[in-house]
Parts: C-alpha cells; sequence; structure tokens
C-alpha cells in the first residue's frame, strides 16, 4: 500500500486495527481458559463480545470508505501475541499467571488506545464525522476495560501473586 495521502494513511491505520482486532478475537478464549480468577475470565469474556462488536464497527467504517477490511497484518499486535502465547506455554503458579495475563491484556490495549486515538483524529481531520464517532465509541470501550484490568491487578490479583 502506498501512502500518498492522508486517506491513505487513515485506510493503513483502519487495516491495521482491523488486523489486530481479529488476532484479538483469536487470543482471548485461550486467556480466558488460562485465567484462574472469576473475575478475569469473566472480564476476559466481556471483552471478547466487545471486540467483536468493534469488528463489526470497523466493517461499517470500511464500508463507508468503500474499501474491503484484511489487506495489511498488524504486526505489532503479532508481537505482543507471540509473548501471549509463550506466555501460556510457560510454567507458572496459576496467581502468577493471572497477574502476567493482565500485564500482556494492558499491552494490547494501551496500543488499541493508541491506534484508536489516531485514527479518530484522522477521521475528524478528513471530514468523515461519522466515522469518528464510530473510532471514539471503540476508543472509549478500550479505555474502559484497561481500567478495568488496573482495577483487578490492583484491588487482588497483583497482591494474590505475591503469595
Amino acid at each position: 500500500m502506498e501512502l500518498n495521502t492522508m486517506d491513505d494513511l487513515y485506510e493503513q491505520q483502519l487495516q491495521d486495527l482491523y488486523s489486530a482486532e481479529e488476532q484479538i478475537t483469536e487470543a482471548l478464549p485461550k486467556m480466558i481458559k488460562a485465567a484462574q480468577s472469576p473475575q478475569l475470565k469473566k472480564a476476559f469474556e466481556k471483552h471478547l463480545k466487545e471486540t467483536e462488536h468493534q469488528l463489526n464497527k470497523l466493517e461499517t467504517v470500511f464500508k463507508d470508505l468503500e474499501v474491503k477490511p484484511g489487506k495489511e497484518k498488524c504486526k505489532a499486535m503479532e508481537g505482543i501475541m507471540k509473548e501471549g502465547e509463550h506466555l501460556l506455554k510457560t510454567k507458572a503458579n496459576p496467581q502468577v499467571l493471572d497477574a502476567a495475563l493482565i500485564a500482556t491484556a494492558q499491552r494490547v490495549e494501551h496500543y488499541e488506545i493508541a491506534g484508536y486515538g489516531t485514527a479518530r483524529r484522522y477521521a475528524q481531520m478528513l471530514g468523515y464525522e461519522r466515522q469518528a464517532k464510530i473510532l471514539e465509541e471503540i476508543l472509549n470501550e478500550e479505555k474502559q476495560a484497561d481500567i478495568l484490568l488496573t482495577e483487578l491487578a490492583e484491588s487482588s490479583i497483583n497482591q494474590r501473586a505475591l503469595v
């Protein structure tokens, strides 16, 4: 893909986010299975449903642009997912594993927050107000997921991992 215009860059960013969401959808069931804390399992299950809805929202944006999703693979998310796969294969104390799963999930959330914030701003600059609103909705969901993970980590999971 060539990047000659802001529209090209915007499309590239959307492709990256779509690929990231697809990879997250594949990884979350494994994280749900590995999590020991019922609260963490529930948080991952909730985020899986949100991620599936986010893919649908992104597909709406692609339809507006008359572009098909899925051209580019998000290499950054691929790297984060490889780290997560390695983590799941590591022999670990279950409480420590829960803390590690949160750390990995927050890396994912922070990547998404940066990506959606950027894409939303590009949409605004390009005059795509409807798309900017959709991207802002997703951005807010990602921020809420990060806050929930922080609360779980700080309220109990990290403390249990100290044992």
